[in-house]
This record gives C-alpha cells, structure tokens and sequence, in this order.
C-alpha cells in the first residue's frame, strides 16, 4: 500500500498533546516533511480550532480529498477550486462574502459542493459575479445548497456534463439593472438543472448557446424577466416545472428541437406577459402543459414545425397568439377552457393546422353523438382583432352589440381568417393521463 494522504487533525486531539513544539511539528509535516496518516484524504473546517478557512483547506487539500466544513458563519470570498475535490457542509454552515466579491470559483473538474448557504454576493457592472461559478470544466455537481441575495446563483461557464440539482436560490431583484439570473449557463452541452427553487432574479434560469440539456422538477417563480430564457440553444428538453407569477413564464427564442412537457405556467400577468414565447424557433414539442391565468399562454412569432398537443389552456386572456409568419405548425388535441379570447393572429390567412380541440367557446351541435362537433369552430375572435388595437374597447366585452358582431363575422367572415378553422372540434374536454 501506497502512503496515505496528509490529513488536518488539530481539532481531534487531546488539549494536552496541542504544545507549541507538536503544534510546530505537525506543521512541518503538512509541509512536506512528514506524513499524518489519519483520517487520509479527508479535512474538516471547524471555527475555533486551527483549520477555521476554508480557502486554507482548499489549498492544503489534495487531488480527490474531501472537506467537511462544519457549522458556523465564515467571512470569506474568491475561493478557487482548482482540483478535484468534494466540499460538504454539516450542520448548514454559511458562508458570506460581506457584499463582495463570488465565493467560489471552480475552475477543475470533478468537483462536488454541497450542503453549504453562500449569501450576500454584491452587485458589479463590471464582470458577473456568482455564489458559484464554474469555468470550463466538466463532471462538477452543485447540489443541496442555499444561495441567498445573490447578484448571479451558480453560474457556468463553456462548461459539460454538470449537474445543479436541489438548490435554493433566493434573490432580492429590485429592477433588471442590479439582478442578475438565478442559474446563468452560457455555451455548454449535456447539463442537468433538477428540483431546484428559483425567485427574485432577473430571470430563473438564462441559457444561451446550450445544447443537449435537461431541465426538470424546477420551480422559478417571483422572478422579474422570465421564469426561464432560451437563447440559440437546441436539443434541450424541460420538463415537470413551474413558472409562477414571473414577469412572463417561458422564453424560447432563435432555438431548435426544444421539448417542452408536462410543465406547468400559472399566473404570469402583465401587459406582454404570457406563458410560453416561441420566436424564431423550429422543429419543436409542446406537449401535455397546463396554461393557466397567464395574459396569453403561447404567443408565438416566426415559429415554424411546432407540435402543440394534449395542452391544456385554463382561464387565459388571450390562449394563442399565434402570428402570421407561422408556418405549418399542428395544434391538436388540447382543451381550451374558459379563456376570454381563444385564438388571436394578425393574418387573414393561416398556414398552421388545427384538429381535434375541446373549445369552450363552440356553439355547434353533435347529432351523430361521436364526440366530434358537426359544424366546423372558428378560435378567432373579432373582438380580440379589435381590443389588440383599442385596449380601451374592453369594457365592451360582453354587450349585445359585440355578441351580436361576432356572431355575424362567424357566420360570413370577412375580417377573421377564414382557413383558420378546427374541423373536428371536440364536444368533451379531454382527460389527459
């Protein structure tokens, strides 16, 4: 057997035995002039005792150690982690830069923080601070910690095959300007974000240039910009989150192949809020969300090969709005349920297929009794034309005069888009499994 690793003990030994003179000789070994071979490989943190930073730790450590940092409140900031290391937290030890500077910066691979509450990153128009940030570097997991008033939560950067999983993080966002994105990820591929909680940052998690991720079990809510923000990122897929009263929920934009399931976006209200936008993206799947109270659910703008299926729009404003330069998308099998506008475009054509929807606001009849209504179910609605352009004709909503046009327009439709058109609406809401 090969000599064991040198390991920190001060704290494990008797009062009797800590004489300067053995204080001075266990120096020398750490040093290199001797070998400790207790406890190899592992290194506890504890305040009070000789071993009470943790940057100290970190340099003492080798390759493959682990540290333990014990419970207390540690001043501290910049610790580079530039080995492969585990940093574990007992008892919830906390870590607070005082307004400065991030606390660790890992820049090696193979490293695993956890169990750990960092607090207080200050913000800086200069670079983007982080509780954590990790350059380059691949195999790292951040997981189990407490980030709170942060300026960015854990930020990665060119990095591979990371995973961020069961984290708290917490901000405190007063405008756009002094907030940064609870998890920032920026040009990496392969990258895990699982049940972490997400609010008061400028977006809950920003990706650009990210490929071949997954998103899932996150809850980002309270954020001021988007729950969640694609930017040239493809291949990715999120699934079973929720997007709760953010600025607006989802944004998916100038992307490719994103699967979008099982997610839930509740209450994202605001003049140009909504729950998903899809813009400049192609080839995509939405499938089996639930859209529900948000200004509009979809809002979609160049967006090309979607999928939309078995979606449910509850309680909307606006559920789609879906503009003219979309082409050949499928919106089939959802439920829309009591939205006040249906469906909302800004062409007089329609190059998009609709089949097989549940329509709260069908009016046809069902004499065959198969389930499928047996005249046709125009979504658009005149009205939602004329509110786009005069917000002020709300108050209109539900006179005998607005009903009475509308079903005017339905009938000999000039203004709304004639092909736009469900020619199998359904007569039942659907039960998804």
């Amino acid at each position: 057997m090969g000599k064991p690793k040198k390991s920190f003990i001060l704290q494990n030994l008797p009062a009797a035995a800590m004489t300067f003179q053995f204080r001075i000789f266990l120096l020398l070994c750490f040093f290199g002039f001797g070998e400790i071979s207790t406890f190899a490989g592992t290194w506890h943190v504890r305040k009070g005792t000789d071993l009470s930073n943790i940057k100290m730790a970190v340099s003492l450590a080798h390759d493959g150690d682990t540290l333990f940092i014990n419970k207390g409140l540690y001043l501290e900031n910049l610790i580079e982690i530039n080995k492969p290391l585990t940093l574990i937290g007992i008892d919830n030890p906390v870590i607070d830069s005082e307004g400065g500077d991030e606390i660790f910066v890992v820049t090696s691979d193979d490293v695993l923080i956890h169990g750990l509450t960092l607090k207080n990153i200050g913000v800086s128009f200069l670079k983007d601070r982080a509780a954590i940030k990790l350059i380059e570097v691949k195999g790292v997991v951040i997981q189990n910690n407490t980030l709170l008033n942060s300026f960015f939560g854990i930020y990665l950067q060119n990095t591979s095959d990371c995973t961020i999983r069961d984290n708290v993080v917490t901000g405190k966002s007063v405008d756009e300007i002094h907030s940064g994105n609870a998890i920032h990820i920026w040009k990496s591929k392969r990258i895990e974000v699982v049940n972490n909680q997400l609010s008061h940052h400028r977006d809950g998690i920003y990706l650009e240039f990210v490929d071949q991720s997954l998103f899932k079990g996150n809850l980002s809510k309270n954020n001021m910009r988007y729950g969640m923000h694609f930017m040239f990122s493809n291949y990715d897929t999120y699934q079973d989150n929720t997007f709760e009263r953010n600025g607006a929920g989802v944004a998916v934009m100038f992307s490719k192949h994103i699967k979008m399931i099982n997610n839930v976006f509740v209450d994202n209200w605001g003049g140009a809020s909504y729950g998903i936008l899809l813009k400049e993206i192609s080839d995509g799947l939405v499938f089996n969300n639930t859209f529900e109270r948000n200004t509009t659910g979809v809002y979609a703008e160049g967006a090309n090969r979607i999928t939309l299926e078995n979606n449910n729009f509850i309680s909307n404003g606006k559920a789609m709005d879906i503009k003219g330069n979309c082409l050949d998308n499928k919106i089939i099998s959802n439920n829309f349920i009591n939205n006040t506008f249906e469906v909302l475009t800004n062409s007089r054509s329609n190059l998009n297929h609709f089949e097989g929807n549940y329509w709260g606001q069908y009016k046809g009849y069902d004499l065959d009794k198969d389930g499928i209504g047996d005249v046709p179910h125009r979504p658009v609605n005149l009205f939602a034309l004329v509110t786009e352009k005069i917000p002020a004709a709300n108050m209109l909503l539900h006179s005998f005069l607005v009903n009475s046009l509308e079903m005017a327009e339905r009938l000999f439709p000039s203004m709304i888009p004639e092909q736009l058109v469900d020619e199998k609406p359904l007569i039942k809401p659907i039960k998804y499994d």
